[in-house]
């Protein structure tokens, strides 16, 4: 058979000397363009430049740079971009610049002028100490307040007593407050002027649709109302009409110019397949071998797994530290405080936001029949999940130890790395059972079966002999981390956690430096661990792992993360000691007192052995 003969494509002519130097001086223009990119240009307050200035912050995100002027005209808002992307200041910075004080002639509120409702107690924390530092740094009088639901009616109707100006808090809040009758609706209706819901995707996934239903009534007409969310979902689509009014719908691709994409470029996703009953031995071989980045945020869907985990850690040497719905709020906020300064870097996280919905529904269900219950659970944190908008700083890399159950789950979870544009990286253990909901989130982040380039790419520095050389001794561990160990570490440890929140908590206001005495990371085992567990002997190593950890440790170095963090209270203790005034003595200096003697002779009447005098 004759062989058809292949036309080339037509190639493009090659541009001349003069449509290059158009084409790179284009390029410098737009350079040019996004480096003038600035806050002045976007009309914001010169007070509100100035404290971002000395916040470090310069040049606006693209999510800001076209929703603040849409802010400050007055429009309905939707912002949708991922976490990280700068959401929070691009509605803080227009709201705070609204409520400013207008001079004479402004009729004194009523009640607050500005609602910002998020669906946790964490980042209800999170976007207040934001907010304060900017009022703190423009010098204005703005009185900003943060409401939760666990707070007595006293303190509630004092910190609405004036009323704030902005009120930071969550539905479930604004609904007792309400029914307290802390808020009257009449006022609200009069004075408020700007409404934010923050993380919306979430507000109504975990239970606060009634409480936003109960609220919309006193919501008027004129006032603007801002949504901000990290995904699309029909939740956010029903909030759009229960609240907003023609509002502008933003996209991180339409701010950037770019593919929308649900996970940034910077972070790289990788996944393992494994049993179910081999979990422990991977997530070991990452750490010890020392495969992935520090610090690491650990995923697990149940708080007994979280301290297995925990336990199994404390047997090789592994320091880490858990987080889950179980702790009381003020130790919550101290071990983000802590991890977020480097003083661990391993923290485990029960995302059980899906368990807490599956036993709300079966109570629901079952009230009739189960009103008298003796062996009742601990009551869990409705307002606390890790995945709502937690600003987990410097996170390098995301373990998903359990799958997440939802799509949405996936990207907030790996939404807590790659913050502010940073790199980062996802490694996700995928157990047989758990292979439906991964290709339920592949096909969410756009990737297909036909297509050679994969989102998720398997993770290759793990080789099967690294795995295979660990499993004895991660076997033989795990089979001595038994259940009634792990109730009995979970009891201990809530504990030690509920004394140090409760009873420590007048000390702590008094003396803020001891937090810094308060470990979480603390051994909870009985036994130490085995000193040949916790170094690896070279033998287990094969020639990839080794050249592999190198490369991990280049990378670390390079970013300047190899120092890790200390706890400062020995230090300061010392330094309080030696304050002059408290310390003060007429004895002389003991260098003067040895130079003198030496020089007197023999003759002298002190002697040499006695360090200090008598008083006469």
């Amino acid at each position: 058979m004759a062989k058809k003969n292949k036309q080339k494509p037509p190639q493009d002519p090659k541009p001349t000397p003069e449509e290059e130097n158009k084409l790179i001086e284009s390029n410098e223009e737009e350079d040019k363009e996004e480096e003038e990119k600035s806050f002045e240009e976007l009309g914001l307050d010169h007070r509100l430049i100035r404290a971002l200035l000395k916040k470090g912050v310069d040049k606006p995100f693209p999510i800001q740079w076209v929703a603040i002027p849409l802010i400050l005209q007055g429009k309905d808002v939707v912002a949708q971009a991922r976490t990280g992307t700068g959401k929070t200041l691009a509605y803080l910075l227009p709201l705070l610049q609204k409520l400013f004080p207008s001079g004479s002639g402004s009729k004194p509120r009523l009640a607050p002028g500005g609602f910002i409702l998020v669906p946790s107690r964490e980042l209800c924390q999170q976007v207040y100490k934001e907010a304060i530092s900017l009022v703190e740094l423009c010098r204005v009088q703005l009185k900003v307040v943060q409401l939760t639901s666990g707070m007595p009616a006293s303190d509630l109707r004092a910190a609405l007593a004036g009323p704030p100006d902005l009120l930071v808090t969550t539905p479930k809040c604004i609904r007792d407050c309400l029914s307290a009758g802390l808020l009257q609706l009449a006022s609200i209706s009069e004075s408020l002027e700007i409404l934010v819901l923050d993380e919306a995707d979430l507000l109504l996934q975990f239970g606060f649709g009634d409480d936003l239903k109960a609220l919309t009534p006193t919501i008027p007409r004129r006032c603007q109302c801002l949504l901000m969310s990290a995904t699309s979902s029909p939740d956010v689509d029903q909030l759009k009409k229960l609240i907003l009014h023609n509002p502008f719908v933003l996209t991180l691709s339409e701010a950037e110019d770019v593919k929308d994409e649900v996970i940034s470029k910077n972070v790289q996703q990788f996944w393992i397949s494994c049993n179910t009953s081999d979990k422990l031995l991977y997530v070991l071989a990452l750490i010890k071998l020392e495969l992935v980045l520090k610090k690491v945020l650990i995923f697990t869907n149940t708080i007994d797994v979280g301290f297995r985990l925990k336990l199994f850690f404390e047997k090789f040497g592994i320091r880490s530290a858990i987080l889950n719905a179980e702790l009381p709020q003020n130790s919550r906020l101290h071990i983000l405080e802590e991890f977020n300064a480097g003083l661990f870097d391993y923290l485990i996280a029960t995302d059980d936001s899906q368990t807490k919905e599956k036993e709300q529904a079966i109570r629901d269900k079952d009230v009739d029949s189960r009103k008298s219950r003796k062996g009742a659970k601990t009551k869990f944190d409705s307002e606390f999940g890790v995945v709502r908008g937690i600003d987990f700083k410097n996170v390098h890399t995301v373990i998903n130890f359990d799958m997440p159950s939802s799509a949405s789950g996936y990207v907030h979870r790996i939404g807590r790395t790659g913050r502010a544009y940073s790199a980062g990286a996802s490694v996700s253990l995928v157990s047989p059972d758990e292979m439906e909901i991964f290709e339920e989130i592949k096909s969410f982040l756009g990737e297909e079966e036909d297509n050679d380039s994969n989102i998720i790419m398997p993770f290759s520095l793990l080789t099967k002999d690294a795995v295979e050389s660990l499993r004895y001794r991660a076997e033989d561990v795990a089979r001595s981390v038994t259940r009634i160990a792990v109730r009995e570490s979970r009891a201990q440890d809530l504990r030690n956690e509920i004394l140090n929140s409760e009873k420590l908590k007048a000390h702590f206001e008094v003396n803020p430096r001891d937090l810094d005495l308060l470990k979480h990371d603390k051994v909870l085992s009985k036994d130490p661990p085995a000193p040949h567990l916790r170094d690896l002997p070279e033998y287990l190593l094969d020639q990839k792992t080794r050249d592999a950890s190198k490369l991990v440790k280049l990378t670390r170095a390079a970013m300047g993360d190899n120092k890790p963090g200390r706890r400062q209270g020995a230090k300061k203790r010392y330094r309080r000691s030696r304050d002059p005034l408290k310390s003060f003595s007429a004895e002389a200096p003991k260098g003067v007192g040895k130079d003198k003697m030496k020089g007197e002779g023999k003759g002298s009447d002190f002697t040499h052995k006695s360090k200090k005098q008598k008083p006469v």
